[in-house]
């Protein structure tokens, strides 16, 4: 018992220490505003469009904000690759503000319907620029990989919160006011994310370094798909994610069904149902602080999509409502979970370069199932029942889990962190201003080496090809046939012929039996020269060696 409560006292640390760190916050509170923003124009825009056109408007309305919004995912995820991901975030923010608010314009004149179902089409479609740059921003700005962990619970507890806040928002707001009072409202959460946003300083390493050489839009978007056809395990992770979105099209449709037919709730037990899911999303944020410091996030991923699918077969047989909302109320906690592990595994796995891209795809693929699962729904329905479409739609998820729970095990190969690697990497001054990723990637790139006693890992004058990190023993260190000092375990040698460009200017000698993790050259330079604070310290470290040798 004590281990657990050190565990979740810890798993409680990192979740404040997100909240602590300004940048962080800052992201979180906009996601917050973004999604409350999100749902609210979906209710006042299916309010306003069953006001115009009845049920068939409502579909129509369904479509624009969807299907256009899945093609271009992939195409307006480049964006967060090629600039600045804040300001891509801020931008996105600042163009849905402008829709809404002349929407709401819109709406007091009397315009014309369509006009009103452009602009807010225009809102979904320019989310699909947010949502990846969201994502892919938030490895950048966790200081650790357990707060990115955490940050990932973060957003998913958010997301979870504002998917019955934010319809409650928009129906007290319509109910009350009017719908363009509604659609002012939501321009105004647009726009406070975006001065959220506007606030993060100094995290994103791409914000202060020159723009990259711009590639051709065909290039740029076969390289997200590229980076996802050629790793395996990546593979399986998109493509289960895809399965659950699916699934989840499809229980939009057959929590309706249910709660209207199979269990005659009427309107006020479909409330209950569909309040199951997001409450459940907020209990598992709790389980998913389970999630954070934990190495291995595969298993935990492939868990919650079995549960994400099992509850609703379940669902057939049991006939309550009390039953169906505990049952939702599971699926609503595996969501969480899915969520926070498929995330981080994505986050830690994909390089940083096509991370917005991997989840511009994922963005696509989400809502393109999502809609695809909606329109098998009722087909599963007419061919099968409810019963039978139950069963059928909540069994697929386990099904696939077993048939692929081989495969979802390798994905941690992939994504895992070198723990003990990074820590090293941390420790030493030039590399600790290095963001997560890139000192993840530095870490899982590290190799090691073995030395025994007397052995001679290089000579002075040797070219320099590796920088060196000692992991276990000691080294000495030696210039002219004379012994200068002695290293131990987290100290490092190898630097100065990198940054310098010179031949080695001293000799290593293994003292005891000694493990070392190396470092190729081109590696250890663009990591510690494409960064300005780490150049400046490597620079300190060099020129105060250099000065103890007597080389300057």
């Amino acid at each position: 018992m004590s281990g657990l409560r050190q565990r979740f006292s810890e798993s409680l640390g990192a979740f404040r220490d997100v909240f602590a760190n300004p940048n962080l916050r800052r992201v979180e509170l906009a996601w917050a505003e973004s999604e409350m923003g999100d749902w609210a124009a979906a209710i006042a825009l299916a309010v306003f469009a069953y006001d115009a056109g009845g049920a068939a408007a409502v579909g129509v309305v369904y479509v624009i904000r969807m299907l256009p919004s899945a093609f271009a995912a992939p195409f307006t995820a480049i964006l967060a690759d090629r600039y600045p991901r804040r300001l891509v975030m801020v931008a996105a923010d600042l163009t849905r503000a402008a829709c809404m608010a002349v929407a709401a314009v819109a709406v007091f004149a009397d315009a014309p319907a369509w006009v009103i179902y452009v602009l807010v089409g225009i809102v979904a479609l320019v989310a699909t620029a947010f949502h990846p740059a969201q994502a892919a921003i938030m490895p950048s700005l966790a200081r650790t990989p357990d707060e990115l962990t955490a940050a990932n619970v973060a957003s998913s507890t958010i997301e979870s919160v504002t998917s019955f806040a934010g319809p409650a928002l928009a129906g007290v707001v319509v109910a009350t006011t009017d719908i363009g009072v509604a659609f002012a409202i939501t321009a105004g959460t647009f726009l406070w994310s975006a001065l959220l946003l506007a606030r993060i300083r100094g995290a994103a390493p791409e914000e202060a370094e020159e723009a990259p050489e711009p590639e051709s839009i065909a290039r740029s978007l076969v390289a997200g798909f590229a980076a996802i056809a050629k790793d395996a395990p990546l593979r399986v992770l998109v493509g289960l994610y895809a399965a659950q979105t699916l699934v989840s099209g499809a229980l939009n449709v057959l929590v309706v069904v249910v709660a209207l037919e199979f269990l005659d709730a009427g309107d006020e037990g479909l409330g209950y149902l569909l309040s199951a899911l997001g409450i459940g999303g907020v209990v598992g944020a709790a389980a998913a602080l389970a999630l954070i410091g934990r190495k291995s996030l595969a298993p935990s991923f492939g868990v919650g999509i079995v549960f994400w699918g099992a509850p609703i077969a379940l669902m057939a047989a049991w006939t309550g409502q009390t039953g169906a909302i505990v049952l939702l109320a599971v699926v609503g906690l595996a969501n969480t979970v899915v969520d926070v592990a498929g995330l981080t595994l994505l986050q830690r796995a994909v390089p940083d370069e096509v991370l917005a891209r991997v989840f511009g795809i994922l963005e696509s693929l989400t809502l393109g199932t999502i809609a695809l699962g909606s329109i098998l729904a009722p087909l599963l329905i007419d061919g099968f029942g409810i019963r039978g479409a139950l069963i059928i739609t909540g069994a697929f998820l386990p099904v696939l889990a077993a048939l692929t729970w081989r495969r979802i095990m390798t994905i941690d190969a992939t994504a895992t962190v070198a723990v003990r690697e990074l820590e090293l990497l941390r420790a030493i001054s030039f590399f600790s201003p290095l963001p997560g990723p890139s000192l993840e990637s530095l870490a899982s790139r590290l190799a090691p080496h073995r030395f025994a006693p007397g052995d001679v890992v290089f000579r002075q004058g040797d070219p320099g090809d590796r920088f060196y990190v000692i992991a276990e023993g000691e080294v000495e260190v030696s210039q002219d046939g004379r012994v200068l000092t002695t290293l131990g375990s987290g100290e490092y040698f190898g630097e100065i012929a990198l940054l310098r460009d010179v031949p080695r200017t001293a000799g290593i000698t293994a003292r005891t039996d000694v493990e070392v993790l190396s470092l190729e050259r081109d590696e250890f330079i663009g990591a510690v020269t494409g960064h300005a604070t780490s150049a400046e310290a490597a620079d300190v470290v060099v020129g105060a060696r250099l000065r103890r040798s007597g080389l300057l």
